[in-house]
């Protein structure tokens, strides 16, 4: 295998009530852990996501109201699944702009303080979107030359995510195989929170990427307006967003002191 593993990576897969990172809930969660030594481990969890499930999304994946309605929440199951990821890197296909944003915002919901600070993430769409341009069926297709049986399940849709990888580390020799490298490869953007609207200026600085303030650094905002930070705070951000905000706040507060 080219994959190089210092620590453990969970590839993971959500099917959810729809795609709205701050609002819908996860109904299916799926998680394969691969260890350095090329161990593995799953477990797949339905989920109660205490909320009607649109016809549409179940039309996608196959999961009904009935089918969830004797199944355990996300906050009775978020300190196993938190568990099991927690000390591990993580992957997933659209992980980055979708999966783990949603993830973040259950976990945050369930008390549980995730983060993305001492781990890394790989998201395969984009090593396929930059090679192939294609979809999750077509690149298990194409680089494991198979069907991809049971698409739009959490548990088939992981264990693909998982086979595209290692298959494109076989095919293209330019593709790093250090988990770390590939984290870069395959990031987009350098946001600091999941959803974006905070990042990176080139120094290294924080910035918003929207409204009145876009391109202006967070610090300076809420020197001139103290009253933006609250506003964000009672306003309809991502959890994730607003907990990356309270730690610049918080920052900025002990360096007065």
């Amino acid at each position: 295998m080219r994959l190089q593993l210092h620590r453990p990576l969970c590839f993971f897969d959500l099917e959810t009530t729809g795609t709205d990172v701050a609002r819908d809930r996860i109904v299916e969660i799926s998680v394969l852990k691969l260890y350095p030594n090329g161990n593995r481990e799953s477990r797949t969890w339905l989920v109660n996501p205490g909320v009607p499930i649109p016809l549409q999304a179940s039309q996608i994946h196959g999961i009904t109201n009935e089918k969830v309605a004797n199944e355990p929440t996300f906050d009775q199951l978020a300190t196993s699944i938190h568990q099991m990821i927690k000390e591990a890197d993580l992957a997933g296909f659209n992980s980055d702009r979708f999966d783990i944003p949603l993830l973040a915002e259950e976990m945050l919901r369930a008390g549980v303080d995730f983060d993305m600070k001492n781990r890394v993430s790989v998201d395969v769409q984009t090593i396929f979107h930059k090679k192939e341009e294609r979809t999750l069926t077509a690149a298990y297709k194409f680089y494991c030359g198979q069907i991809l049986e049971g698409a739009h399940g959490a548990e088939a849709d992981t264990d693909a995510t998982c086979e595209v990888l290692l298959a494109q580390l076989e095919r293209y020799e330019d593709l790093p195989t250090d988990v770390k490298e590939l984290s870069v490869f395959t990031t987009r953007k350098r946001a600091v929170d999941f959803a974006g609207f905070i990042a990176y200026d080139e120094e290294n600085r924080e910035i918003f990427t929207f409204g009145k303030h876009k391109g202006a650094r967070v610090d300076d905002v809420f020197d001139k307006e103290p009253g933006y930070f609250g506003w964000m705070q009672q306003a309809d951000f991502p959890l994730y967003t607003k907990k990356v905000l309270t730690g610049i706040k918080l920052r900025k507060l002990n360096t007065k002191l």
